[in-house]
């Protein structure tokens, strides 16, 4: 017990608390967006992946560290408007485009490793983004702008989804297009906007790997991290302040794990350190999510005229 309140103690455990939830929270505010237009996005796992190697890529071919951010957040935003082609448009099933999205965006990435660099073992790295040691609060000033970002987005989207007339026609077309459309809203162009906003959000999620948290490009970076953000969503209960509460509940956890793992208190095997952060998220969002008011035209196509 004594080891945990010392670990807890520790500044530095915070900065990687913080650090870890950065990925997380611009997912998950990624995924909201889309659920709360009514779509389910499953493709995030594979956007992260594309917008992690994309992101890194450009800045390894010459391109300033935001130069990376914006083409990751491009690529994104080209991979919703497929989703938002196929469930949209087409009103095909939403599962089905998102995993298919995640492998073809997976497979694309891998396949663009491989050919770009044929004959290297070791990943080739980039310089990354640098703390902001200028800013005057501690755990803050050693995060990189892309965790500020990340900080900033929970009140500008909450601020557009609740105090602006997008962000209200957006919520309409998640609870009742009919009604929308009946009001004068495009169901289509609205949640078309939202899939490619929040795709956005998930390429800059998978960046933050390679432009902040490492140098390089790596397979399986992503490690899940796109599947925890849908689940945060609803334990978040589509909100974007409580998405930041979730996405540090998961990171404390993982934090905890690790260091638990590296200070030589670790009397149980290791996997169950690894487990610990996924087990107590999912008793969190068992405990939250019965009560959660979920988006009443999630998953559910829309096709003009139909009732």
């Amino acid at each position: 017990m004594t080891d945990v309140w010392d670990i807890l103690a520790n500044p530095s455990f915070w900065v990687a608390v913080l650090r870890i939830a950065t990925p997380l929270l611009l997912g998950t505010l990624g995924v909201l967006l889309c659920e709360r237009s009514g779509v389910l996005n499953l493709g995030i796992e594979g956007i992260m992946v594309a917008g992690a190697f994309t992101g890194w890529l450009a800045v390894y071919q010459g391109l300033p560290l935001w130069g990376g951010v914006a083409v990751a957040a491009l690529t994104g935003a080209v991979l919703g408007l497929l989703h938002a082609f196929l469930t949209v448009a087409l009103a095909l099933s939403q599962h089905v485009s998102g995993l298919g999205i995640t492998l073809l965006a997976t497979s694309l990435s891998y396949y663009g490793y491989r050919v770009s660099f044929p004959k290297v073992n070791t990943p080739p790295t980039i310089t990354p983004f640098t703390e902001m040691l200028w800013l005057p609060i501690p755990i803050l000033g050693q995060q990189t702008p892309l965790t500020l970002l990340a900080l900033l987005l929970v009140p500008l989207i909450g601020y557009g989804l609740y105090r602006t007339p997008a962000g209200l026609a957006l919520r309409m077309v998640g609870e009742n297009p009919q009604a929308a459309e009946g009001q004068g809203v495009s169901v289509a162009v609205t949640r078309t906007s939202a899939i490619v906003a929040g795709s956005a959000l998930m390429g800059v999620a998978g960046s933050f790997l390679t432009l902040s948290a490492f140098n390089a490009f790596f397979f399986n970076m992503v490690n899940g991290r796109g599947w925890i953000c849908v689940a945060l969503v609803v334990f978040a209960s589509w909100r974007p302040g409580k998405a930041l509460l979730g996405a540090l509940l998961f990171a404390f956890f993982d934090a905890l794990q690790l260091r638990l793992q590296q200070s030589g208190a670790a009397v149980l095997p290791y996997q169950l350190y690894l487990m610990l952060p996924y087990l107590l998220s999912i008793l969190a969002l068992v405990a939250v999510a019965r009560n959660a008011a979920y988006p009443q035209a999630l998953m559910k196509p829309y096709r003009k005229g139909e009732r």
